[in-house]
């Protein structure tokens, strides 16, 4: 992150919280042009001033909303978090779990390839204190609900084992999936079907 937002790092709470169906919509129409731009120069490339003009506000009503760009950039990657916990909360129910593997890896690929900005702002993760902490709390909730399935399922894997299994497990596969959307194609496809064999012999060897 640049200067821009270390100016005022310490505040990252969007300044109105959108009640009314008009100031939802802005807010909206804010985060969507930011992402927008975000994914084509990049969150440090992008200013302000450029997120007001693409929102077709002036840059003093942005700021109405938004303190300052890492307050958009955490709200835009809560809004991530959401729509992938969401997505994995349905399929982990559709599925028994050693049949998932293949299935949630596809699902968090294709989520961290097509989703606005998701590469641009997750790269920066370490970088912004406030991202990481939402980062190691999707973590945590993808981690609770796995253990959940992995007792149901696995009565006889002793809870230590299940827990540490469930923190690796979506660590490890995030982890290398963000570094896939990072690669050209080909070796971005190599690498998600390498991981694939990874997680299927861990998961064979957890729950035998």
């Amino acid at each position: 992150m640049t200067a821009e937002n270390n100016d005022a790092a310490v505040d990252v709470t969007p300044r109105r919280q959108p009640v009314q169906a008009r100031s939802r919509e802005r807010v909206n129409n804010i985060l969507h042009h930011a992402a927008a731009i975000f994914h084509d120069v990049g969150v440090d490339a992008t200013s302000m001033s450029a997120i007001a003009r693409q929102s077709g506000m002036s840059l003093a009503s942005l700021y109405r909303y938004f303190p300052n760009k890492a307050a958009i950039v955490k709200a835009i990657a809560e809004r991530h978090v959401e729509k992938m916990e969401t997505a994995l909360s349905d399929r982990l129910g559709e599925l028994a779990l050693t049949d998932a593997v293949d299935v949630l890896i596809d699902l968090f690929y294709e989520f961290y390839r097509t989703e606005p900005a998701y590469s641009a702002i997750w790269s920066g993760v370490e970088s912004m204190p406030e991202l990481s902490e939402l980062d190691v709390r999707e973590l945590y909730s993808n981690a609770r609900d796995l253990d959940a399935r992995l007792k149901d399922e696995f009565p006889h894997i002793p809870p230590e084992r299940r827990w540490t299994a469930s923190l690796i497990l979506p660590r490890s596969a995030g982890s290398i999936l963000r570094l896939a959307v990072t690669l050209p194609e080909d070796q971005a496809k190599s690498l998600v079907t390498e991981l694939k064999v990874m997680m299927a012999a861990y998961v064979h060897a957890l729950v035998r």
